[in-house]
C-alpha cells in the first residue's frame, strides 16, 4: 500500500511538473482580471464599461483612485512573474520559461473567467520578463520612465518599450524562438494600443 501511494505520488509530481500543466496554470493565472476582481470587491463598476474601457491599472486611476490602482498595477505585474518563477523552479529552459510568460499574457489578454475581454497586458509582460531576464526588463522599464519624463503619456511609453522589448531580447536571450515569442508578445501589444497610436498620430491622446 505505501508502495501504491509513494508511485501515485511520483505519478502526480510528475503529470504537475509538465510543461503543458505549467502553461495552462499560467494561462489560468493570467486571467484572473486584477482590475475587474478589485473593483468589485470595491464595490466600483466595471472597468470595461468605465473611462478606456481597460481593465487595467490606468484605466482603474480615473474612477478608483491611486491605492487601488497601485494594487491592479502590482497584482498584474505578480500575474506575470509567478508563472515563471515556478516554470524555472522546474528548472524549465529559456524557451518554456518564455512560453509560461508568453500564457500569463495572453490569459491576461483573453481571460477565460471574463468573457475573454482582457487589458492590455504591458504590467503582466513586464512580470514574466522579470522573472525570464531581470536585466531586460530592467532596459525595458528604464525606457518606459525615459519616455514617460519627457511625454508625460503612458500610451507612448508602453509602445516605445513593447517596440524596444524584442531588440533587448536579442543581446540578453539565448534562444532564437524564445526571442521569437518575444517579439509576437511586442506586436500584440502594439496591437492592443491601436487606439492610442490612432490618437497620438492625431494629437488628441491626453497626457497622465
Amino acid at each position: 500500500m505505501a508502495a501504491l501511494f509513494i508511485i501515485m505520488h511520483h505519478i502526480m509530481l510528475e503529470i504537475l511538473s509538465s510543461p503543458l500543466v505549467i502553461i495552462i496554470a499560467a494561462y489560468l493565472i493570467g486571467s484572473l482580471s486584477s482590475a475587474i476582481i478589485l473593483c468589485k470587491l470595491a464595490g466600483l463598476p466595471d472597468p470595461r464599461s468605465q473611462g478606456s474601457g481597460n481593465p487595467g491599472a490606468t484605466n482603474v486611476l480615473r474612477f478608483g483612485g491611486k491605492k487601488l490602482a497601485a494594487t491592479v498595477l502590482l497584482l498584474d505585474v505578480v500575474k506575470g512573474i509567478l508563472p515563471v518563477v515556478i516554470a524555472r523552479w522546474l528548472d524549465f529552459d529559456v524557451l518554456w520559461l518564455t512560453a509560461t510568460a508568453f500564457a500569463a499574457f495572453i490569459g491576461h489578454l483573453y481571460p477565460i473567467f471574463f468573457e475573454f475581454k482582457g487589458g492590455k497586458g504591458v504590467a503582466t509582460a513586464l512580470g514574466g520578463f522579470l522573472a525570464l531576464s531581470p536585466l531586460m526588463a530592467g532596459m525595458i522599464m528604464l525606457t518606459w520612465l525615459a519616455v514617460f519624463a519627457l511625454s508625460r503619456i503612458s500610451s507612448l511609453s508602453a509602445i516605445v518599450a513593447a517596440s524596444v522589448a524584442p531588440i533587448y531580447s536579442f543581446w540578453l536571450i539565448d534562444d532564437g524562438s524564445a526571442r521569437l515569442i518575444i517579439l509576437i508578445m511586442a506586436a500584440m501589444l502594439l496591437y492592443r494600443h491601436k487606439s492610442n497610436i490612432e490618437r497620438l498620430l492625431s494629437g488628441e491622446e491626453g497626457k497622465s
